[in-house]
């Protein structure tokens, strides 16, 4: 793939540290580089998407307020490397098995909207994330998946991704990637 014309992020172990149901600004912490990759992203002209699941809301954990005091610090934080996200999209609900809900990933509906909103195909979309769902929307697309592997990454993900994506150890690999900065490998 070229260059993607715009690029889902997953926020929670991709942008931050995934402590879950994160409900307090003061809890956000960045992943290194993270920042950084943003920042390549937008000096390259290439909208930054995030599209996260919330269900702690969906849950009663925390409400719209604190997520959003949340997402005013991770939009702060990276602003101070001046970063910052073309827009935000999220699914506040709680997972069931009876009633998938189309906006929780990897349902795609929020991906849907954004492509609109930005006039690009889904064919030009890159999808990083540190979980198979965060990725996986990226097959009936046509776009290229980036799984990020971490602690928090099944086997079964790994494996997947080795066939589907291509496997990178975070968010600033992928950028690098995207943008040519590093060797690449083809989807096969």
């Amino acid at each position: 793939m070229d260059r993607p014309g715009i690029v889902f992020l997953d926020r929670d172990g991709t942008i931050i540290e995934d402590v879950h149901f994160i409900a307090r600004a003061d809890d956000v912490r960045m992943i290194p580089g993270a920042a950084e990759g943003i920042a390549a992203l937008n000096r390259a002209g290439i909208p930054v998407v995030v599209v996260t699941n919330q269900s702690g809301i969906g849950r009663g954990y925390f409400g719209v307020a604190e997520y959003e005091a949340v997402s005013d610090r991770i939009a702060a934080e990276l602003a101070r490397v001046g970063a910052s996200l073309g827009a935000v999209y999220y699914c506040p609900h709680a997972p069931t098995e009876t009633d998938p809900c189309p906006c929780r990933k990897p349902g795609t509906a929020l991906f849907d909207e954004a492509l609109k909103r930005f006039a690009i195909s889904g064919s030009r979309a890159a999808f990083v994330g540190d979980r198979m769902r965060d990725v996986s929307p990226a097959l009936p697309f046509g776009g290229s998946g980036y799984l990020i592997v971490s602690d928090a990454t099944s086997a079964e993900e790994v494996e997947w991704a080795e066939r589907e994506a291509i496997t990178v150890a975070s968010l600033a690999e992928a950028v690098n990637r995207m943008l040519g900065l590093t060797d690449t490998h083809a989807r096969t």
